[in-house]
């Protein structure tokens, strides 16, 4: 993969992480358009780069945040912010289940298959028109939501489902305050990147060669920087109801995803 592929998918993954059009699914979609033919280790190697970008990019976005609940945690008190870890921890197990158990048979849904990808595009661009149309309320997220949530993250593996998209729209029609539901989804998925990378860099499966180092360079910072445009942009469409626009973006993409498979 050379410099400028490699920018641009980082520059893709970094926007459509926060960006509810499902980053998975323009992964995959980017890649076949760029012809990506590199060999499994060093596409798995890029896409962790990638994800470890957004992560970190996450981390900056909401450092105070994360800085509150860890000083939260450490006194050891039950209070509102002890219980939003806890239900962080109740989101996480229908996903981390799904990705313990179902591995090899998600990972096979990936490479190039561009017809799921458009099919679940329409699906998110569907979750998302419904959530646009939530009336506003200032509910806070449920431990009972959480776990809902955290099913709608799991679906949300399948390349061409918006992790974002899904777990801010199953926040939203659950009745819960955009604002906070937009919080708890951005939150929420920061231990099972690094979960992910952490089993990824300990199986092995990694291989890294110095010749690979510019291009996962520039994949990386053009990650990073999106997506912190992108984390900030998300947070302000959603708390303004805009997330129709992508609604139809997703429809449209994804449609023409399964007319070119077909013809």
């Amino acid at each position: 993969m050379d410099l400028i592929d490699s920018i641009i998918l980082g520059i893709v993954q970094g926007l459509t992480e926060f960006l509810p059009v499902s980053s998975s699914g323009h992964l995959e979609l980017g890649k076949a358009l760029l012809g990506d033919d590199s060999i499994p280790e060093d596409s798995l190697v890029f896409t962790v780069v990638l994800h470890f970008a957004t992560a970190l990019s996450t981390l900056i976005i909401f450092r105070q945040d994360i800085v509150t609940l860890i000083t939260a945690l450490l006194k050891f008190e039950w209070n509102e912010d002890t219980q939003f870890i806890v239900k962080i921890m109740i989101s996480m197990l229908p996903a981390g289940f799904l990705g313990l158990v179902f591995e090899s048979e998600l990972e096979a849904l990936f490479g190039n298959n561009i017809m799921l990808v458009g099919l679940m595009l329409i699906i998110t661009a569907v979750l998302l028109f419904m959530a646009d149309r939530a009336k506003k309320t200032a509910k806070k997220v449920g431990f009972w939501d959480a776990f809902i949530i955290g099913i709608s993250q799991a679906i949300a593996m399948l390349p061409g489902i918006s992790r974002s998209g899904a777990t801010i729209s199953t926040s939203v029609l659950l009745g819960n305050d955009k604002s906070k539901a937009a919080r708890f989804s951005f939150l929420m998925v920061i231990p099972l990147i690094f979960g992910k990378i952490a089993k990824d860099l300990l199986s092995g499966d990694l291989s890294y060669t110095t010749e690979n180092f510019g291009s996962l360079s520039a994949g990386f910072i053009a990650a990073f920087l999106a997506g912190l445009f992108a984390c900030k942009l998300m947070i302000r469409l959603v708390k303004n109801s805009q997330l129709k626009y992508f609604a139809y973006y997703c429809f449209v993409v994804g449609a023409l995803a399964v007319i070119l498979t077909l013809y």
